[in-house]
């Protein structure tokens, strides 16, 4: 439990952690009971710890309420790709759960994870089983723990590339749940939990009740931020020095949720607060946790993200408490310079002298279409590949990596033939978006935002191209709900979703994701969309200075006010 807080206070949920008995619940007899397609309410929310989300198809449910049946109720489960780092037998793996199992397509997130959805209760065991097989797994992959832990995938920075993507493993392994429950409930029954089964481990870093909200961990490579570090709890700025990894710098207290409503909540992004070497870098995520774990808001779950900890407590006391912790000061930041937070597309050699290839993913959705066989392609890619790898970008693109000299034409024709180098032919708008699942699976959505997307980002294109500027690249983001998993508020062009066809739009985001966007203008239409935009695009073609983007134009004609701080993110 964390400091000095009332236990009568707690939320509902910090009560279920606390009785979970180190998160298996009754998660068993759930899985059981063939009476519901869904599980017990407590269990409902002791599975996101185990990587899964009850959904259902939202536009079936009035039907099936007509019919006096319970919604269609399935699992979405996320699969944990610490760095991003797939191997082709992963990868394939992957492609034949969701053949067997869910929805045909495998969604790629903005955190580097695999997305399955539509898994039936009664295979979701299976599932996740066969995941383990793979040396994947889903264990902390969502719930109130450190989350999958992601690293700059750009080929580029391949010198540094494989110190870095240790590094990410080292976190993300230090800081997985060392509770047993996982492994009994999906891979083995017959697994002894433990010698007192009413206490059967003990979490060292995390405690009974773990933390009180998720907690995420980045890494980033600059000049590159595909990963968005400064969205983060904990962001963490690879320091090179002539091709050699120094060490970290560290930013603490980033987020992007938000309530509609609620200007006590807001996104923020981290402040940095120093470097330390690569070799104490473990122990200074976990304490960073730790501190998270004894402060943080238990009380009330829209409250209780670090960033919120951070501003109720001050700074300098999260600074002080982490030295305090670590029993030495950090040593001060080192310069560092991001250019974007988007992909490189296209065949690039790397230092190592292999080849690797980014390719756009439309949403992050790989499935087969009239136009193009993406899924059979990847997978056809997956089969041939040695010694090669899969990386899921940041920004929900997926790099076929580390290809040798004499299977880069073969890769090739396999992308040819299968459609997908002609799909690649698409606008910098395009490139430079992202978009939620939203409707119709999710269950916070408000409206479209995967699905719908795409269409919206051409007609903006056609704008830009009247206006002779097609060429531009401007970040868009775009998500169902102010929840923010499409890290909507670092767009240079923002959608939320507020109602069914209607969204806010919030602008002045900057290309290299270190400055928020502000709303601009509720509730719009497409036609208000298209309409607003339209005379900002016209004027941004004819007066941007040498080089300027989208967003830095809109902040420098003071289109709107912006101070760099979270007062001013609910102002228009």
């Amino acid at each position: 439990m964390s400091l000095n807080q009332d236990k009568s206070k707690l939320s509902e949920v910090e009560h279920i952690k606390e009785k979970s008995k180190f998160l298996e619940g009754t998660i068993q007899d759930s899985l059981k009971d063939e009476v519901t397609g869904n599980l017990y309410a407590q269990d409902q929310h002791l599975i996101k710890f185990h990587g899964s989300y009850v959904q259902s198809d939202r536009e079936l449910d009035k039907e099936r309420k007509g019919q006096k049946l319970e919604p269609l109720y399935s699992f979405m489960i996320r699969v944990r790709v610490p760095g991003g780092v797939a191997t082709p037998e992963q990868w394939i793996v992957i492609d034949d759960l969701a053949t067997k199992y869910g929805m045909p397509t495998i969604k790629l997130t903005t955190r580097q994870a695999f997305e399955l959805h539509n898994i039936y209760k009664h295979n979701l065991k299976q599932t996740i089983k066969e995941i383990n097989a793979s040396l994947l797994d889903s264990i902390a992959a969502c719930g109130d723990v450190n989350r999958n832990v992601m690293n700059t995938v750009n080929p580029h920075t391949s010198a540094v590339h494989d110190a870095v993507q240790e590094a990410a493993r080292m976190v993300s392994e230090h800081l997985t749940p060392r509770t047993t429950a996982y492994y009994k409930i999906w891979v083995n029954e017959e697994q002894v939990v433990g010698p007192n089964e009413e206490a059967p481990i003990d979490e060292p870093i995390y405690g009974k009740t773990y933390l009180p909200r998720k907690f995420k961990i980045t890494f980033a490579i600059p000049p590159y931020n595909d990963t968005d570090v400064f969205a983060h709890d904990v962001g963490l700025i690879a320091i090179e020095e002539k091709g050699r990894l120094l060490g970290f710098n560290i930013s603490v207290g980033g987020g992007m949720g938000m309530t509609f409503g609620d200007e006590t909540t807001y996104p923020r992004l981290g402040n940095v607060i120093g470097f330390t070497p690569t070799e104490q870098l473990t122990d200074v995520c976990e304490k960073l946790v730790t501190i998270q774990r004894d402060y943080g808001n238990r009380e009330n779950r829209k409250l209780s993200r670090f960033k919120y900890t951070i501003d109720r407590m001050g700074l300098d006391f999260i600074k002080n408490e982490l030295n305090t912790r670590l029993g030495y000061d950090l040593a001060p930041a080192l310069p560092f310079k991001f250019t974007t937070n988007g992909d490189s597309f296209g065949w690039i050699k790397g230092v190592n002298n292999k080849w690797y290839n980014t390719l756009y993913i439309e949403g992050g959705r790989v499935k087969d279409n009239e136009q193009f066989q993406l899924r059979k392609g990847l997978r056809a890619i997956a089969e041939m590949l040695v010694g090669g790898d899969f990386r899921l970008t940041g920004n929900q693109n997926v790099v076929i990596g580390n290809v040798s000299e004499e299977q880069k034409p073969k890769v090739e024709a396999l992308l040819e033939q299968f459609g997908i180098n002609a799909h690649q032919k698409v606008s910098s708008l395009h490139q430079h978006s992202i978009a939620c699942v939203a409707l119709n699976l999710c269950p916070l959505a408000n409206s479209e935002a995967e699905r719908y997307l795409p269409s919206l980002i051409s007609k903006i294109h056609s704008i830009l191209e009247k206006y002779g500027i097609g060429n531009e690249p401007i970040t868009i983001r775009m998500t169902g709900c102010p929840n923010g998993c499409g890290r909507p508020y670092l767009g240079e062009i923002g959608f939320v979703g507020r109602a069914p066809g209607k969204y806010n739009l919030y602008l002045g985001a900057s290309f290299n994701g270190d400055r928020l966007n502000v709303l601009y203008k509720e509730a719009l239409s497409e036609e208000e969309i298209l309409v607003t935009l339209d005379p900002l695009i016209k004027d941004f073609a004819s007066q941007k200075s040498n080089n300027e983007h989208f967003g830095d134009y809109i902040v420098r004609k003071g289109l709107i006010q912006h101070s760099h701080s979270k007062s001013d993110f609910h102002l228009s």
